[in-house]
């Protein structure tokens, strides 16, 4: 996929009114997402993006804290300016594509290492293994 079409699926996706909005929530959400992923998963998905994108996944310095789905879209929000619906909305129109780029297994990779939450900003259902009674 070359980074044009990867911007029409997200706007698309999304229903930005223009490529260029859909360009810049790609680059902001890409960001955010680089800041969390680390490891093989990090470089398998950069792989499969195109250059642009990869480039704006990988000059994230990972942060040393791990934040929840929930906490991923407050964070977004707020370095944004944007709402925190919004900021959902635009997480879930980028992370839907990459799932389909990334595909099931690389999928799967991403979202055990990243901590609870970030299955639906993927479109993915979250299954979690019942806890034991205490």
């Amino acid at each position: 996929m070359t980074y044009d079409q990867l911007l029409e699926r997200v706007r698309y996706e999304g229903v930005y009114p223009t490529r260029e909005r859909a360009a810049e929530v790609v680059h902001h959400v890409l960001a955010a997402l680089g800041r969390q992923l680390t490891g093989d998963e990090r470089f398998d998905l950069a792989q499969r993006l195109p250059v642009e994108a990869a480039l704006t996944l990988s000059a994230q310095i990972p942060d040393t804290e791990h934040l929840t789905g929930w906490g991923f879209v407050k964070d977004l929000a707020a370095r944004t300016g944007a709402t925190p619906a919004t900021a959902r909305w635009d997480t879930g129109a980028v992370l839907a594509v990459f799932a389909c780029l990334a595909g099931p297994d690389l999928l799967a990779r991403i979202l055990r290492r990243l901590p609870g939450g970030y299955a639906l900003l993927f479109g993915q259902a979250e299954l979690r293994q019942p806890q034991p009674a205490a």
